[in-house]
């Protein structure tokens, strides 16, 4: 069971990189995802066989879809929110990169049609999630671009952002869902890393680690000192059963609690 993939720390290579697939014999989230590099002045057109998502990580570019065109730009994931284009099987996608660009890609085995739809930073805020529990233990910002609130009933995809402040917790108090998710890292500094829990597992993540997550693991995350922790997430939709809330676990839920009384440190010099 490969569920932490690591070996890309030093950033990916110009061109297509695959991470995971859609219909990996095991372990099989049921989706792609992959990161594209582009160098300035580089031009890609291609058609879509699946439902299929572009996040644009770092650079400028423009995405044009069905004659639709939203010019990009981004220099920090940690303190800018994203561009997205989200779109179905059979459409063409044009990406014109204006400079040295990195774009995350999403992909998952859905031929069913929807509109494509285009997402920028005034779509996307960051949610102060966690803010006043527990002393800010678990304060991190939140970025959901896309899920049953805005997307397409047939997209069965759901994308997101988390960033994890330096020495806190995010994805916390412990939760799960039974839909398949992958988690994908990025650090302040290269050499910056964090913890991943996977059920009783605990996982060092580095920079461009990727973690495969499945149903009945909780997977709280906590950054090292010193590091701000990014990382992307996208879940997949399972048939009858929809991604809305995640299922907190039971003994852990009390954080929540308005006001909860918990250990602080007395007469101590």
């Amino acid at each position: 069971m490969v569920l932490h993939i690591k070996g890309n720390n030093g950033g990916f290579a110009h061109g297509h990189t695959v991470v995971t697939r859609f219909d990996e014999d095991e372990d099989n989230t049921g989706i792609e995802f992959s990161v594209l590099n582009m160098n300035a002045g580089e031009k890609l057109e291609t058609v879509s066989e699946t439902e299929t998502a572009y996040l644009l990580m770092q650079g400028e570019a423009t995405f044009t879809v069905s004659g639709q065109a939203m010019p990009a730009s981004r220099q920090s994931i940690f303190d800018q929110s994203p561009y997205c284009v989200h779109l179905a099987a059979g459409e063409k996608v044009v990406i014109d990169s204006r400079a040295e660009s990195e774009i995350a890609v999403f992909r998952t085995a859905n031929t069913k049609p929807f509109e494509v739809r285009f997402y920028g930073p005034d779509d996307v805020p960051n949610e102060h999630r966690g803010r006043g529990q527990v002393d800010n233990a678990g304060y991190r910002f939140v970025r959901t671009i896309f899920d049953d609130t805005n997307s397409d009933s047939n997209a069965e995809l759901v994308l997101g952002e988390v960033v994890t402040l330096p020495g806190r917790w995010s994805s916390y108090p412990p939760h799960h869902h039974p839909q398949p998710e992958i988690y994908h890292y990025r650090f302040t500094e290269p050499q910056g890393y964090g913890h991943a829990e996977l059920g009783d597992d605990v996982l060092k993540v580095k920079q461009c680690d990727t973690v495969k997550i499945f149903d009945g693991f909780d997977h709280p995350q906590c950054a090292a000192p010193g590091y701000g922790m990014y990382y992307l997430w996208v879940i997949r939709h399972l048939p009858g059963n929809r991604y809305t809330v995640p299922v907190f676990t039971e003994e852990h839920k009390w954080i929540q609690g308005e006001n909860p009384a918990f250990w602080r440190p007395q007469g101590i010099d």
